[in-house]
C-alpha cells in the first residue's frame, strides 16, 4: 500500500467519513485540527500535557472540519498510506526477526480491541498472525497484572498505531503491550520498569511533555542492556522527555518519497520535535558543539501524516475501520521494530546504555551509508543552526538520518 499523491484522501473516503459530529467539533474547539501539505490532521491525544504528565504523538488524517477520513474494513478495500511491504523496502529491512525477542509498546489506558485489530492489519498486509493464544501478544497492565485500565479513544488510536508498527518491522517479534493507568509519568514509568521486568529487548514509548519536574522519573528510562525510545515531539521545534533523556534513543520524524517501489528521499517533518535539553546532561557519545546538555534527537523515520501510514484501529466508539496516521508516534515503534529485527543490543560507552551511542559512532567510524541522511528541512526557527535546520550529518530534527538497512544499528 503506497500514500496517494499528497494524500488527497477523497471520492471512495469521503462517504466513510467521521466518527461523529461531536468529535468533529471537539477536534476543533482544542486546535488539534492541523494540515502538512494538503493534508488536513489532528492530535488523537490533546496538550499541551500537565506538569508531571504526558500525551500520545499521534495524528491521525482528518477532513477540513476534523472528521475522521477512515475506510470500513467490511467494504474490502485497499488500505490508503504506507503499508508494512512498503516500509520495509523504505528502509531496506529484509529479516522478520526471531520469537525469541520481545518487542514491548508501553502506553497509557485501556485498548478493548487490542487483538482483534491486530489480526486484522497483520492478515491485511501478509503478516504472520500474532496472537495472545500463541503467546506472540502478551497484553498487561503497568503492574503486570490482566486487569486492563480504563479506556480512552485517543490512546487506544496510539496503541493500534504501535502495534502495527512494530509488526511491520519484525513479524517474527513476540510483542508485549503495557498499559499505563493514566498519562502520569510516575505510571508510565512504573508500565517501563514493568516492561523491563518480562524480558523486554526493546521498549516503545511515543508519547512526551515538558521537561520540568521529570527527574525523579528519568531513571525508569534507564536499563542496560535495553533499548529504550521515545518519540520526538510533535509540536516543532523545543526538546521534551522522556525523548531529552541520555538514556532513550529520541525518535524523530521525517515526510517520507517513494520513487515507484523504491526508496525515493525523505525531508524534515515541520512537526517533529528537537532541540537542546533544559535539565539533562550531555551523553559523552554526543560530540555536537552548540549544545552543551543532551540534544534531540538522535535518529528518525516517517512521522508526516501528508506522507502516513496505514493503521487498522477505532475511528470512535466500538467499530474498527483504516485509518491513515502520522506523528513521531510512527517513528517510535518502527523504529523499535528494527531494533527488534535487528536483536541484539549494542552494547555501552562509559555509562551509556542505548543504541543511540551506536548510530553517533557508525557516522564517526566512516559508516554513515548505513543512514539516509536527511539534508533539507526544518521544523521551526533557530536562528539557522542544526537545532532546527537539516544538514549533512547530524541535525536536531533527523539526528543521524532514517536506517538504510539494519546495520543502522
Amino acid at each position: 500500500m503506497t500514500v496517494p499523491s499528497k494524500l488527497a484522501l477523497v471520492a471512495g473516503i469521503v462517504a466513510l467519513a467521521g466518527v461523529s459530529a461531536a468529535s468533529a467539533q471537539q477536534f476543533r474547539a482544542e486546535g488539534r485540527v492541523e494540515h502538512s501539505g494538503r493534508t488536513f490532521h489532528a492530535q488523537v491525544c490533546p496538550g499541551p500535557a500537565a506538569p508531571g504528565t504526558a500525551r500520545c504523538h499521534a495524528h491521525v488524517v482528518t477532513d477540513g472540519a476534523g472528521n475522521i477520513l477512515f475506510h470500513d474494513a467490511t467494504r474490502n478495500v485497499t488500505p490508503q498510506g504506507f503499508g508494512s511491504a512498503t516500509l520495509q523496502v523504505a528502509y531496506g529491512i529484509t529479516g522478520k526477526g526471531s520469537a525469541s525477542t520481545t518487542v514491548a509498546i508501553v502506553d497509557a489506558y485501556g485498548y478493548p480491541n487490542a487483538a482483534s485489530d491486530l489480526a486484522v492489519y497483520r492478515s491485511t498486509m501478509g503478516l504472520p498472525a500474532c496472537t495472545t493464544a500463541s503467546g506472540c501478544l502478551t497484553i498487561i497492565n503497568q503492574t503486570g497484572g490482566s486487569r486492563p485500565p480504563k479506556t480512552n479513544t485517543g490512546w487506544d488510536q496510539e496503541q493500534a498505531l504501535d502495534l502495527d508498527m512494530v509488526s511491520s518491522m519484525c513479524p517474527n517479534c513476540k510483542i508485549l503491550l503495557v498499559q499505563a493507568t493514566s498519562t502520569s509519568y510516575a505510571n508510565l514509568g512504573q508500565a517501563v520498569n514493568e516492561a523491563a521486568a518480562k524480558g523486554a529487548l526493546v521498549i516503545s514509548n511515543s508519547y512526551g511533555g515538558g521537561e520540568s519536574g521529570t527527574t525523579s522519573y528519568e531513571g525508569d528510562y534507564n536499563h542496560p542492556g535495553i533499548t529504550v525510545l521515545a518519540s520526538a515531539g510533535d509540536s516543532g521545534y523545543g526538546a521534551q522527555f522522556p525523548a531529552t533523556s541520555p538514556h532513550v534513543v529520541a525518535a524523530g520524524g521525517t515526510s517520507l518519497t517513494m520513487n515507484g517501489g523504491s526508496y525515493g528521499s525523505e525531508t524534515v517533518w515541520s512537526g517533529t520535535g528537537s532541540g537542546c535539553s533544559t535539565v539533562y546532561a550531555k551523553p559523552n557519545w554526543q560530540t555536537d558543539g552548540m549544545c552543551g546538555l543532551r540534544m534531540e534527537t538522535d535518529v528518525s523515520a516517517v512521522a508526516d501524516p501528508n506522507t502516513g501510514v496505514a493503521v487498522y484501529g477505532p475511528p470512535g466508539g466500538t467499530r474498527s475501520a483504516w485509518m491513515v496516521f502520522g506523528g513521531t508516534s510512527v517513528a517510535s515503534p518502527l523504529l523499535g521494530g528494527i531494533y527488534g529485527e535487528v536483536g541484539v543490543n549494542c552494547g555501552s560507552s562509559s555509562g551509556s546504555n542505548n543504541n543511540a551511542y551506536c548510530a553517533s559512532k557508525l557516522w564517526t567510524t566512516g559508516k554513515s551509508s548505513a543512514f539516509h541522511d536527511v539534508t533539507s528541512g526544518s521544523n521551526g526557527s533557530c536562528g539557522g543552526t542544526y537545532f532546527c535546520t537539516a544538514g549533512t550529518g547530524y541535525d536536531g530534527p533527523t539526528g543521524w538520518g532514517t536506517p538504510n538497512g539494519a546495520a543502522a544499528f
